[in-house]
């Protein structure tokens, strides 16, 4: 058994250590947010909190995570009112849509631990998400609207 807290709700997987996060959180606990994209780690659309950091969950092994803290988009808001997800939609970011909860899930990290990011801090902090459609621009306007709605709150 290894044991896991998903979205601050403790879960014990029965599953082999070897198995990549991605595949326990979306076929054992039934949370498809986050997305198979290139299986290799390089596209972000994987993308999780680990301890508040970003990780690409199709290249971590449950074993890895073990006693960890995880976060997926499913947990990022209870009402998907986060600053970041507001955003999201406020700047019509998605296209097609397949990338965005990894990309909203860096974007949340980075907010989090910036709450003032500059245009480099962005495109470092999102480097590996990437975006069939193209849509950099209003990720880019969406982390600095979030951010700055963060800040007003504080």
């Amino acid at each position: 058994m290894i044991r896991l807290t998903i979205n601050n709700k403790p879960v014990e997987l029965d599953v082999e250590p070897d198995m990549p996060l991605l595949y326990a959180l979306r076929d054992e606990l039934q949370l498809t947010g986050t997305k198979f994209g290139c299986g290799s780690g390089l596209c972000g659309a994987c993308t999780v909190h680990m301890d508040g950091q970003p990780i690409r969950s199709c290249v971590m092994p449950v074993s890895a995570v073990a006693d960890k803290a995880i976060t997926t988009i499913e947990g990022l808001s209870e009402n998907a009112d986060h600053h970041i997800q507001n955003a999201w939609r406020e700047f019509k970011v998605p296209q097609c849509g397949y990338c965005q909860n990894g990309q909203m899930m860096s974007a949340a990290a980075l907010i989090a631990s910036n709450n003032n990011p500059s245009d480099e801090d962005i495109d470092s902090s999102m480097q590996g998400n990437i975006c069939r459609c193209g849509t950099y621009q209003r990720i880019r306007q969406a982390i600095k609207t979030a951010a700055k709605n963060l800040r007003e709150e504080v």
